[in-house]
Formats: C-alpha cells, structure tokens, sequence
C-alpha cells in the first residue's frame, strides 16, 4: 500500500519547526466517576506525539470519546481524564483545548491535547467547511487511528484531503503493514479463526476468507450454524437456523478450493437448559460441563464450547500453518468450566512460527487472560475496522492517504 508514513517525514528532517496535527484513537473505557479504567489505547499513541515532540514540531493531538452529541458538550464527554494520562506518560502536562477549530496556539516542541472531536458540528458526516478549517490548523496530519480508519469523518478523512501533507503515523502504518502480511502476501497455508455469537454479524468476512484462506475455523454460535448445516442437532444452543444456506455455501466455497471448514468432531454442553425466558447467567453460572460426540447433543443440551478432542485437532493445524487470522473465542471462555477450547486455542497461536494477527475486543480479552500478548505476531487496535478489513473492504482512512501519497 502506497502511503506516506510520518516517520520518514522525521527521518528526511521535513517535521521540525511544523505544526502537526495528529488524530489519535484515545476512545478510552472509563468507571462511573470519569476514571480511566484501561489505558492501552493512550499508551499506543504516545510513540506519534514523542517522534513529533523530538522532532521539534508544534503538536496537537485529538480523538473522539464515546458518543457525544455533536455541539452538545457534557463533563462525560470531556477528554480532561485523558489529557491528564497522556501527562503522567508523557512526563509533561498536556493541555486540554477546548472551542479549538477556529484556531490552537501551540509553541513548537509543546503538545496540547483537542477537546472530544465529535463535539465539532460537521464531524460525524465530513462537512467539507469543517474539514477545511480543520486542515488550515496543521502544516502536517498524521492519522494514528486505526480503530476509527474505517470511517469517513471530519477527523480521519476531510483533513486528510486538504491538509498540506497528509500521512500515516507508527500505530496505523504498522497495522497496514500487519494487515498486508496476513492477508495481502500471506505466508502459507493461511489459516482464519472467525468465531462469536451470530453468523449474521461476520456472514461477509466468512464469505470473503472462503475466497483466500486454507482453512476457515469457525468458533461459539457461528460453529453450531455450521454444525447445524452439517446435519447435526445443535439442541438448545445458540444457532441461527435462516442462515444455515449461507453457512452451507461457505462450506461449499471452501471445498471447491480444496480447502475446509472443520465442523467439530465433539462438543463441551450444559444439559437440562429450560423451556421458555430464563436466567441464562444464574444457569451458566450453576452450569456443569458434559463433554459429548457432537452426533449425541441432546434436544435440551446447550454447547458452550468446542471438546478436547476438536481443540487438540484444531491446535495441530495451527500449529503447522504459516499465517493465522484470530477473530473471536471459541465458547463461553470467561467461564472456567467452558474455557478449554479457547485456552487450546490461544496456546497454539502463542506456541506456532506462524505470522499471527488478532483483533476484537472478546478475543483481545483471551489473550490477556491467557498472557500470549508478546506471543502473537501482531495485536490491532481496531474493532470494526479490523472486521472490515477482513471483509475485504477498502478503509476510507487508507484511501484517502493513497490519494494524496499518488498526488
């Protein structure tokens, strides 16, 4: 992907003495009293500011945070609790601007952080009066948001289109570059793990790997889909029967190439589910789990996980492949009783030479829990833009930095 990327801009000393503008994805979870509750995002954007900083450029950073309504502002909304962090790793106070798209005094080798972006009227749909005065703020854009690269707005886009230069930051080439290893020149055989709850919510990325990959895991309620196209009784499991067609011409898709979606082989359920509304976390939680050949689930059984015997099958071919693509867990991983399938999983990624790339948040969630972090290739940052990637769609944030890159 032709891009042009800020640390070269750095490295060819084309920063120093610029006005920088950078869009960050400081979108972070917070407890009810505005504390910071998990920082893995704002740490990831402090390379970006530090390589501006060092290089001697006036630096301003923005993001969004949650959903506000735009010209609305509320203390909820505010990025106050961010700047304050982005201080204490910066060793540095860092300023919150707020009212800024009419003008930010900055002084060069200083950072002031902008106040939430999606308050600005305009952001949301790109409104190009916005985007202009956007643009006039900076000499420089860098995007260095990957979890918000899939969306069109003032931010991540407009400013992309009429700033004097516009790039990509450390956080975002490094995801172009991850991405495009695993999916555009994959070493193989590449093999893609797409699990969760709903076919529905991830039927076109299965659609688009069946066209690519070498072998397509399918995982949770996407599995029992799967299972259930395959002529096998899914119980009272989690399964949606209209698109058992659809997981049919995925199958299909793969066979044709010689490839496969392997359909588990056994099962771990919880017997007895009732009839009817019930407490399904009182149940899961008092929930034993009976491991079964996936021809003997019973008509009140519930799979909440793959069997040992799938998961061991599914490691070895992990194990041997070249390229892996992890999206989502295999069951109910957050209970003990039902974990295995996923624990296997993760051990198998963390244990081959394969290129690895993981994105989501369940599946960012496993390996924490698993402590795999520095043993997957490459960890993204983004949610839905992952997922859209995986779709095989183009990002508008990548689009627009190739245009301007081409000229």
């Amino acid at each position: 992907m032709n891009i042009l990327r800020f640390e070269d801009l750095v490295a060819q000393g084309k920063v120093a003495g610029q006005r920088v503008f950078i869009r960050a994805d400081l979108n972070v979870p917070q407890d009810d009293a505005g504390n910071i509750t998990e920082d893995t995002r704002v740490r990831a954007s402090v390379p970006a500011i530090e390589l501006a900083l060092k290089a001697g450029a006036a630096v301003m950073v923005t993001s969004h945070l949650g959903r506000p309504t735009e010209g609305e502002f509320k203390l909820a909304d505010s990025l106050a609790p961010v700047a304050k962090r982005l201080g204490e790793l910066l060793g540095r106070e860092v300023k919150l601007v707020s009212n800024w798209v009419d003008g930010v005094t900055v002084a060069h080798g200083d950072v002031v952080l902008l106040e939430n972006c999606r308050l600005n009227k305009g952001e949301k749909k790109n409104d190009e009066v916005l985007a202009r005065k956007l643009a006039a703020l900076c000499d420089i854009f860098v995007n260095d948001a990957f979890g918000t690269a899939h969306r069109a707005e003032g931010t991540t886009y407009g400013i992309a289109q009429y700033a004097k230069v516009a790039c990509a930051g450390p956080l975002l080439s490094a995801e172009i570059d991850a991405l495009n290893k695993a999916l555009a020149a994959p070493k193989r055989p590449l093999v893609a793990i797409v699990a969760g709850s709903k076919v529905s919510s991830k039927l076109t990325i299965l659609e688009a790997l069946s066209k690519k990959v070498d072998g397509l895991i399918v995982g949770g309620g996407i599995a029992n889909t799967f299972m259930l196209a395959a002529g096998l009784k899914v119980g009272k499991s989690l399964v949606e029967r209209d698109l058992v067609g659809a997981a049919t011409a995925v199958i299909e898709s793969m066979k044709a190439r010689g490839a496969e979606v392997p359909i588990p082989e056994d099962v771990v359920v919880a017997e007895g589910v009732p009839s009817g509304k019930f407490d399904f976390g009182a149940f899961l939680a008092a929930a034993k789990p009976v491991v079964k050949a996936a021809t003997d689930v019973a008509d009140d059984d519930m799979i909440l996980d793959i069997g040992p015997k799938t998961a061991d099958k599914l490691a070895t071919k992990l194990r041997s492949a070249g390229t892996v693509v992890w999206n989502g867990p295999m069951g109910v991983f957050e209970v003990a009783a039902f974990e295995n399938g996923t624990r296997t999983i993760a051990k198998a990624i963390a244990e081959s030479s394969a290129f690895s790339i993981a994105g989501g948040g369940d599946t960012l969630a496993a390996i924490a829990k698993y402590g795999i972090e520095k043993d997957v290739g490459y960890i993204s940052t983004g949610g839905g833009a992952f997922l859209e990637v995986l779709e095989g769609k183009t990002l508008p944030a990548f689009e627009i930095l190739q245009k301007r890159a081409a000229g």
